[in-house]
């Protein structure tokens, strides 16, 4: 149970930062809580692009987690265990990348959700 919990949690955070990075993709103007706040207001178009390739990762790093805890994909779970330490490093330096920022809001915003994501891809991996 604990590994669908944090699969679902997973999932979730994931969702979240996906839809704000498709908000950044189409312009809204929240830079200065992504990317190190570098480009207040809306991102230039080389970012935008940058946040659809970020969609498409994190949408792959859910369906890793998800499917090492067994709630889709069960032809994929050799790959899952080993993808799923890819996901954990990239959760790591997601923590590491968002506790540094010079961003206040991205640490503010960003860091518990990169640490929440670091512990429940952790526990699934583990699990």
């Amino acid at each position: 149970m604990i590994l669908f919990l944090s699969s679902v949690g997973f999932a979730i955070l994931i969702a979240i930062v996906i839809l704000f990075q498709a908000a950044l993709a189409v312009g809204i103007p929240w830079g200065e809580y992504a990317m190190g706040g570098k480009y207040p207001g809306k991102l230039p178009a080389p970012m935008r692009v940058a946040c659809l390739v970020q969609i498409v990762i994190l949408a792959f790093l859910a369906v890793i987690v998800l499917s090492q805890a067994g709630s889709i994909l069960p032809g994929w779970s050799g790959f899952a265990n080993v993808a799923i330490w890819f996901v954990v490093a990239f959760s790591v330096l997601s923590t590491i990348l968002n506790l540094i920022t010079r961003s206040v809001w991205e640490r503010r915003i960003w860091a518990p959700v990169a640490v929440l994501m670091l512990i429940t891809s952790l526990i699934v991996a583990i699990g």
